[in-house]
């Protein structure tokens, strides 16, 4: 493997650790700690949200300082730091211990989008395909949070789910600490090689990139309270809804085989977003998936068994489908020097709205069950499909900035 392919290779297991670390709770809640520490799955789904708080906020200061400092440095603080917050998060004892470690591992977490992503987008000229391909990796996270949560769940221990993949991302920290310093990743916030040139912004052309980012920062908002609300809650509406399918002692690890396969078949809508993204643009795409994810989430209330599994995996096609079009948009939008505080900025955004989004899940479920979430989920689709058809055809881009590799 050369030295371009391995970086790359780091940079995605990282997103793959990262999604996996925030949705190891999400099964571990809905599947053992409601009954071993008899507490109600709506409330414990409240000792999350610091943790997914964490994960928004602090993407800024890591963006900044990653482009202060160092991206790769910050590469490594986040594989370190998040194996040792996931490892001491599983002596939790109590709702309480719980969600100081949930909230420790949000901090790490919110390394990696503003800064890998910095990296990604600033270091391989194909960019929707390499955001396709990373983004599919992080989707790879969040189905196997399910699947390898729920195997150790039933075989283990509910502690082991933290532990096994804190000491996984401890030995890729050493790892990347390793290459960085024998000079294979090399990413340094702007390059001296490949120097960003900007050119004069006209009028028509802020007036342009001001409607672009609206529409960026608003279907990043509603597009996380959508993905917040499938990805942590599919577990529990598996656990409801598919009782024909569960049999045996193995429960939590046929749920988790579920929810994977979904998840893992939805992230190749994603691949191939990745891919048309260069070639069509985003408008287009983004209004398809949109209303893709109106239809199935209008077709979910009242569905049970086979027909529920299968909607299930329409509206997740669309979810996981449109994660990579805004980062694109940013991506081709963005200065070069400011990339990794601006996708911060992004972050802050979404995962303010994905920890907001818990309690959200948490009132509804116990007051009306999934069937009201998933008309929420049908409307805000709407709202995305809105705003999606303001977008330009063509996005501004205020700079040209050669580009090191493809």
């Amino acid at each position: 493997m050369n030295r371009d392919r391995l970086y790359f290779l780091i940079l995605n297991i990282g997103h793959f650790l990262d999604h996996l670390f925030t949705l190891i709770f999400a099964t571990v809640a809905a599947l053992v700690l409601y009954r071993e520490w008899n507490v109600g799955y709506a409330e414990l789904i409240a000792y999350a949200t610091p943790g997914f708080f964490a994960f928004g906020l602090f993407s800024l200061p890591a963006g900044w300082l990653a482009d202060r400092w160092n991206r790769d440095g910050m590469m490594v603080v986040f594989f370190l730091g998040i194996g040792l917050a996931s490892i001491a998060t599983s002596f939790a004892e109590t709702p309480i211990q719980m969600g100081i470690g949930l909230f420790g591992i949000g901090i790490f977490a919110a390394i990696y989008h503003p800064v890998g992503l910095a990296i990604v987008t600033t270091q391989w000229s194909n960019t929707g395909v390499r955001i396709a391909v990373n983004g599919v990796w992080g989707n790879l996270g969040v189905a196997s949070a399910a699947l390898i949560t729920g195997y150790l769940i039933d075989n283990v221990n509910w502690q082991m789910s933290f532990i096994l993949p804190g000491i996984l991302s401890i030995g890729l920290g050493i790892t990347y600490l390793v290459l960085r310093r024998d000079g294979i990743c090399t990413q340094n916030g702007t390059s001296k090689k490949s120097p960003d040139h900007t050119v004069a912004n006209s009028p028509q052309y802020k007036s342009l990139l001001i409607k672009v980012s609206i529409i960026v920062f608003l279907t990043t908002a509603v597009s996380s309270i959508i993905f917040q609300s499938t990805t942590f809650a599919l577990p529990k509406i598996f656990e409801e809804r598919l009782q024909d399918f569960i049999a045996g002692d193995k429960i939590a690890t046929t749920i988790g085989i579920m929810a994977f396969l979904v998840f893992a078949a939805a992230s190749l809508a994603q691949l191939i977003v990745g891919f048309v993204l260069d070639r069509f643009g985003p408008r287009s795409v983004f209004i398809f998936l949109a209303g893709i994810q109106v239809i199935f989430f209008s077709m979910m209330p009242g569905l049970f068994g086979g027909f529920a599994l299968s909607v299930s995996l329409g509206f997740m096609l669309g979810a996981f489908g449109q994660i990579p079009i805004n980062d694109y948009m940013i991506g081709k939008t963005a200065a070069g020097p400011y990339k990794a505080r601006i996708f911060g900025l992004r972050y802050v955004v979404s995962f303010s709205v994905l920890a907001a989004t818990l309690p959200l899940i948490a009132f509804i479920y116990h007051n009306w069950g999934f069937d009201t979430l998933f008309r929420l989920l049908a409307v805000s689709a709407s709202i995305i499909l809105l705003a999606v058809l303001l977008l330009p055809k063509t996005l501004p881009q205020p700079e040209t900035s050669p580009v090191l590799k493809n």
